[in-house]
């Protein structure tokens, strides 16, 4: 039987851990939390989280995961996924009510009902995927695998004991005599069906609609202690077929296979982010396969969006705005001015979102992109002050900081937003210079938001984005950013001609 590894990591060591990972810091910031719990949302048992904890690094595994993605982007194959985790659905529930169940062979019939329906997941899925033109290595692999398991001894013994444990139920007959409150279970020996001879004898008095006075009895999962004492007394009247489902049990308890238990909890990734895009993109929201690399630092990205945001303002009819970056030859850094609530930060967040899910083998926002697999992210926004830290909030983000360029290396992304806002302009001017010219010197890429226009023109390697206003209208934002030099003044002068507080108008306003 071929090997299969897995449909999320092209390699074991890829996994990093992911089981013991936890959220990163700087998914708050990023707003990726909120991402990830609207991507999960219905799929708490599959425990998705985690994988979301652990970026690739490689382009080859990138790639690995982009190739699975454009498969399931094909409606047979994506239909043959759903059918086959809408049957381990419903075979874990089944396992579910025989672990509920009280009673043994109540508990034996849910677990061997789980194994039909498993039986049937395989041997449909290895029948819709059999025709099907994937181009995916994970896919085709699993296809391989998924073939030689189901024609393989373990796998075709399970179906036809199974097969063969129905039959054998399905051949049990026996009659229950009920006087008083005594109870005799005996093998049913052709005695007649006394319900359809009353029915008969009382048909001639049916003159139509009338109040049915039947009692209903219980239908759901559970057993009475009656039922199941009736049950226990069948069992003794036919020992071979009950033993017979006892040693089945016995033998199959572990009958899951381990890779496509794993197939079923990892393809919930791909699924449940094509899920969460399809409303963005029905909205008229571009989404891409992004060029990743894990050298080059020339990045672009165009008409992409704030990922969080959009999954707020869509479902609202509220527009996206798309913006576009690039950065070329020795450009690392975005340095972002511009006026208040102009979607600096949402830039900022935006930049972030795309190379982390970038590294997570998602389509992106954008109509095309080429991003940087970092090897790390950090973002340093503004936060309260904690008073058990008994530091004020500029030491506080000085300590950050501190922190962030001890740890970052030149193959690391890292986010500033409005840092050192509680300082004077001189001072948030000399700060600033100071971690820029770190964050230059560490060669890495990154973002920086700020109210010191300075700061944009300090290097060849930073970019001066700025957002821009309604030419007709200051106040008005257009939540656009472009790439051009700081223009800080010429905005306020703007403001202030929009509201008469020119130097000018001013002064004929005071008298002489």
């Amino acid at each position: 039987m071929a090997r299969f590894n897995s449909i999320l990591f092209d390699r074991p060591e890829d996994a990093g851990g992911a089981e013991q990972s936890q959220e990163p810091d700087f998914f708050s910031d990023l707003n990726l939390d909120q991402v990830v719990d609207w991507v999960t949302a219905g799929r708490e048992t599959y425990r998705l989280t985690p994988f979301f904890y652990v970026p690739l690094h490689d382009t080859g595994a990138v790639t690995y995961r982009h190739q699975v993605m454009r498969d399931l982007e094909k409606e047979p194959v994506l239909a043959a996924v759903q059918a086959f985790a809408g049957h381990m659905r419903q075979m874990r529930e089944c396992l579910g009510q025989a672990r509920e169940r009280r009673y043994q062979y109540q508990k034996e019939r849910w677990f061997l009902d789980a194994a039909a329906v498993y039986c049937e997941a395989v041997t449909s899925l290895t029948d819709d995927l059999a025709g099907l033109g994937m181009t995916s290595r994970g896919f085709r692999a699993f296809r391989e695998y998924l073939t030689g398991y189901a024609a393989s001894d373990g796998f075709t013994s399970l179906v036809s004991a199974t097969r063969q444990r129905y039959d054998e139920l399905d051949a049990v007959d026996y009659s229950v005599l009920i006087r008083g409150s005594r109870v005799r279970v005996s093998r049913y020996d052709g005695e007649p069906d006394y319900s359809a001879q009353v029915g008969e004898t009382f048909a001639k008095f049916n003159e139509g609609a009338v109040k049915d006075y039947r009692v209903a009895f219980r239908d759901g999962p559970g057993m009475s202690h009656v039922e199941a004492q009736i049950l226990e007394r069948v069992a003794r009247l036919y020992p071979e077929t009950y033993q017979a489902l006892d040693d089945y049990c016995t033998r199959f308890q572990h009958y899951l296979d381990p890779a496509i238990a794993a197939f079923d909890r990892e393809v919930q990734f791909y699924l449940a982010y094509l899920e969460f895009i399809a409303p963005l993109k029905h909205a008229g929201l571009a989404f891409c396969y992004p060029q990743v690399s894990d050298r080059s630092k020339e990045i672009h990205a165009n008409e992409s969006f704030d990922l969080a945001l959009a999954g707020k303002l869509v479902p609202e009819n509220s527009a996206v705005v798309g913006n576009d970056f690039f950065m070329a030859g020795p450009e690392r850094i975005c340095v972002v001015s511009g006026p208040n609530q102009g979607g600096k930060t949402t830039f900022a967040r935006m930049f972030g979102q795309l190379h982390y899910l970038a590294s997570l083998g998602y389509p992106v926002p954008g109509r095309d992109a080429r991003l940087f697999l970092p090897d790390q992210v950090f973002t340093h926004f503004e936060r309260e002050e904690d008073i058990t830290t008994l530091r004020g909030k500029l030491e506080d983000e000085l300590t950050r900081i501190h922190q962030i360029l001890q740890q970052a290396t030149s193959d690391s992304i890292v986010i500033m937003n409005e840092s050192f806002t509680s300082t004077t302009l001189d001072d948030a001017l000399l700060l600033g210079t100071e971690v820029m010219q770190r964050l230059i010197r560490l060669d890495l890429l990154g973002v920086y938001v700020t109210f010191v226009d300075e700061l944009a023109s300090l290097s060849p390697s930073t970019v001066s984005m700025v957002s821009t206003i309604v030419p007709d209208n200051p106040a008005e934002r257009t939540y656009k950013l472009v790439r051009k030099p700081a223009d800080g003044l010429a905005y306020a002068a703007a403001i202030a001609e929009k509201y008469g507080l020119t130097f000018e108008r001013v002064k004929e306003r005071i008298p002489s």
